[in-house]
């Protein structure tokens, strides 16, 4: 029996989660790996508040070198969350020879290189599954059963948050603020949600993924990002009559010469296998050159799901005599501010002649087509609804459309990416 010693930084949420499970079901974990974990030390700010956990007081410390420092401690398990001090605190770890677990995909995404140089120069492991999609492994997918691919494409639902909003909104015709005040009451959203609903934590979360699967660094700075605060329930509604279903995906594709990086909310067709995740489970869609489509899908946050995964890499990080690295692009593709996709364009328009023309005249100028479109009745203000679906066409030229047309005449209220 291989005992492993572990340090916890932070024994909240996620931190508890983890004691937990060690304490409920680490008996059941050594009988199947021959690895005993013993945890010996967990950060935390005050030993009288560890949130009720059953912790022996020798166990809590309030002092980070207590783990940072300590030869005996193997791996150290980071679970404060944020970008610092939990970076510096893993990269010190790592420093003094510890393999690092982690969650944190703040604290990855933006120090993905230095932690993995660090990692690299003292033949420590870094371990990160639980970064992205919680209890789903997506990350050990990527870089050890698929590796002989080449991952072309992939679109995430990797925020349970905004799922959960999403489809919400689509089964009761809700908008979005009323759903949000819910998902806030529930515990599924945060007092302050711009993280989620903006769209902040899936690019970080595509940010590593698009890193990993592509094989070139993709910085969460040059990912395109956009919210889903700007959806109301009237897209959501003509969407659906359009055959389509509404999510906030993170979307990466390799084209060769350059890298698409973007989050955003966009339209699936109903049959697709995305379009069937509801609720606040995530989901993975790969396409590869040789597996061709596959979909992981599960439960993405939550202390349990992700205390699972946690477990399963300080058990790997225990047993590998090396530790897998993965290999980056010595000089990264480019991410590309400009793509092709579909576009659904909703406006409001005079009813009056002449104003479809002008519209399609502004479409044909950018050499854009038109898939489908529908028209409602004119309210009382004389001006009624339009919806246009474009087949394939660059970004740019879609924006170029919208900002050149007269507001007086045609007014776009929201265009949404149409993906699948």
């Amino acid at each position: 029996m291989k005992e492993v010693v572990l340090g916890l930084l932070g024994l909240g949420n996620i931190g508890g989660g983890v004691w937990d499970l060690i304490r409920e079901f680490g008996g059941e974990v050594s009988k199947r790996t021959g690895v005993k974990l013993v945890v010996k030390k967990a950060l935390v700010l005050d030993k009288k508040i560890h949130r009720g956990k059953e912790v022996p007081d020798e166990v809590l410390t309030t002092e980070k070198n207590d783990i940072l420092e300590d030869p005996e401690i193997d791996i150290v398990c980071e679970f404060l969350g944020g970008e610092q001090p939990a970076a510096s605190m893993m990269l010190r770890a790592l420093e003094n020879g510890k393999s690092v677990v982690t969650a944190n995909k703040m604290a990855l995404s933006l120090h993905f290189d230095e932690l993995r140089e660090m990692a690299k120069k003292t033949g420590a492991g870094l371990y990160y599954e639980a970064s992205v999609g919680g209890a789903i492994p997506i990350i050990n997918a990527i870089q050890t059963p698929l590796i002989a691919n080449h991952i072309e494409q992939m679109m995430g639902i990797v925020n349970g948050t905004t799922n959960y909003i999403l489809t919400r909104m689509a089964a009761e015709g809700a908008e979005y603020e009323i759903v949000l005040k819910d998902a806030q009451r529930l515990g599924l959203a945060e007092p302050n949600p711009t993280a989620d609903v903006e769209g902040y934590d899936a690019a970080y979360k595509l940010s590593i993924l698009g890193s990993l699967a592509f094989h070139s660094r993709v910085l969460v700075e040059n990912v395109y990002r956009e919210g889903i605060t700007k959806v109301n329930s009237e897209d959501i509604a003509f969407g659906r009559e359009m055959g389509y279903v509404l999510k906030l995906l993170a979307i990466g594709k390799d084209n060769g010469d350059s890298i698409e990086a973007r989050v955003h909310p966009a339209f699936l067709p109903a049959d697709h296998p995305l379009a069937r995740v509801d609720g606040s489970l995530n989901a993975v869609y790969l396409y590869g050159h040789s597996f061709k489509d596959m979909m992981l899908e599960g439960r993405g946050a939550g202390d349990a799901p992700t205390a699972s995964a946690i477990v399963g890499d300080i058990v790997q990080a225990a047993q590998n005599a090396v530790h897998p690295m993965p290999v980056m692009r010595k000089d990264p593709l480019p991410v590309a501010d400009d793509w092709y996709s579909k576009y659904f364009i909703r406006m409001k328009a005079k009813d009056a002649p002449g104003v479809l023309a002008e519209v399609a005249g502004l479409l044909a100028k950018e050499e854009i087509s038109v898939s489908a479109m529908t028209q409602k009745d004119a309210g009382p203000d004389g001006k009624a609804t339009l919806i246009i679906i474009t087949h394939m066409a660059p970004e740019k030229a879609v924006q170029r459309v919208v900002k050149a047309l007269n507001p007086e005449i045609c007014k776009v209220e929201n265009v949404i990416r149409v993906e699948g």
